[in-house]
Order: structure tokens, then sequence, then C-alpha cells
């Protein structure tokens, strides 16, 4: 799964012992060389059913950018500004080296999006990253993307169908948050990073509770399940006029 230009176990081992940024300021020259990158197949996936649903947009924001693997895509679907936010200095680096034309970086907590940012973008995507956000956190999460997105705009991002229990995948899911649950535990600083914690129910109430109103839309290149439900989903949280006040 690892290229031959990945992190070596030791390099592994030293950034899981390492607070998230620092771990990912160190793993980001060989992030690339990692399965941790978000596949082609997804992104163009992506990239199709947004132009299909949604046509072009002007301004974009990707959040939690990484190394950029979906900032070309964004650039292709958007007319004017283009943004990669995320925490990592070492993951924007690696991003910088090809950033397309037109695309800027900041870094920046993005449960904490700076004010210049309000209002401003038609679409924001975010691939790979809700693990490092525990389920307390989503609201400020929304929230910060909510206020970034004008009247309207569309936060989007992939949606995988649930794993059974009978998936080699499912037990290897449940062992690695395990493993970081007890690691948490008995280590600082925390490495905030599971596989189990952003179920697709509560996510949509936190969404909604946020201010935006939330469909999906099958990502029809990976097909369907054999109860008939897409193996991949788009997630389309639209932004409304306003967010509701807390007795709404």
């Amino acid at each position: 799964m690892f290229t031959s230009q990945g992190p070596s176990l030791r390099e592994l081992a030293v950034q899981a012992l390492s607070s998230v940024e620092r771990g990912y300021d160190l793993l980001a020259p060989k992030f690339d060389g990692t399965p941790f990158r978000t596949p082609d197949r997804i992104l163009d996936s992506v990239e199709e059913t947004l132009a299909l649903h949604e046509g072009s947009f002007d301004a974009g924001l990707d959040v939690c950018c990484g190394t950029g693997a979906g900032l070309p895509m964004l650039r292709r679907l958007c007319r004017g500004r283009v943004t990669g936010v995320d925490l990592s200095a070492g993951m924007l680096a690696q991003a910088a080296r090809s950033l397309p034309e037109g695309v800027d970086l900041l870094r920046a907590d993005v449960r904490a999006l700076p004010d210049t940012l309000r209002d401003t973008y038609d679409l924001a995507v975010s691939f790979g990253a809700f693990g490092h956000f525990l389920p307390a956190e989503r609201p400020a999460l929304f929230a910060a993307v909510h206020d970034a997105l004008r009247p309207g705009g569309v936060f989007a991002f992939p949606v995988g169908a649930p794993l059974p229990p009978s998936s080699p995948l499912w037990w290897a899911t449940a062992g690695f948050d395990a493993a970081m649950r007890v690691r948490n535990a008995v280590w600082r600083p925390p490495f905030v990073m599971y596989y189990r914690t952003f179920p697709w129910g509560p996510v949509r109430a936190d969404l909604r509770a946020a201010g935006f109103t939330v469909e999906t839309t099958s990502l029809e290149h990976f097909g369907y399940r054999p109860d008939g439900a897409p193996r991949w989903r788009l997630a389309l949280a639209r932004r409304s006029a306003g967010r509701p006040s807390a007795s709404g």
C-alpha cells in the first residue's frame, strides 16, 4: 500500500507519537507516497458529479487541503479565487511545490477560519480529513465552513457506505481506532485520527444545525452494494440564508 517513496515504519511511529500538526509536518514530504492521499478516482468522480449537478462556481475552498491533491480539481471547477487551508505548515509547503495558477494557501485552524474569509466562497470541499475531528468538534468545523460560504454555497465531500461487520476492513478500522484510543489515553500530546467517528446520521444532523440543507447523490463510478445502496455518495450541504437561532 505504501510506495517506495513513502515513509518508513520508524517515521510512521514518530509521527504517531506526535501531535496532529507536528505529525503531518514530519510526514508531509512523503505523504503522497502513502495510501492516505485521496485517490484520483475519488477526486475525478467528485469533480464529474459536481460539474453535472451544480455546474461551475466562482470561488472555491479546500478544507484541510493537505498536500493539495484536490486543488487542481477545484481550480477546474471554479472561475475565480481558490484557497487551500490546512493547519500543517509542512503539508502546505508540499502543496506549494505544484500549486496550480490562481490558487492561494492559508495556514489556519479550520474550526476557526479568519473573518476575512466570511461570505467568500461558492464551493467548499474536503477529502479524508474528518477523522481528525472528534464528534464534539464537528459543530465548530461546520459553522466555520458555513460562514465562509456565500448564501447558496455548497459544502461537498464524499461519504462511503457503512462497512458490514463481516468485512475485514471493518475489523481493521475498529482495531485502529481502539489502538488510537489507548495511545491517546497514555501519551501526550494526543494524535486525533479515527475512522469510525463520522457516521452519516449524526453528521447530517450537525450540518443541519449549522444552517445547511443537506442532500446526497451517488458517485456512480463506484457502483452499488447488493442491497442497492451506493458504495459512495457525495454529500451536498447548501448554506441557507442564515444560521438557525439557538431556539430553532
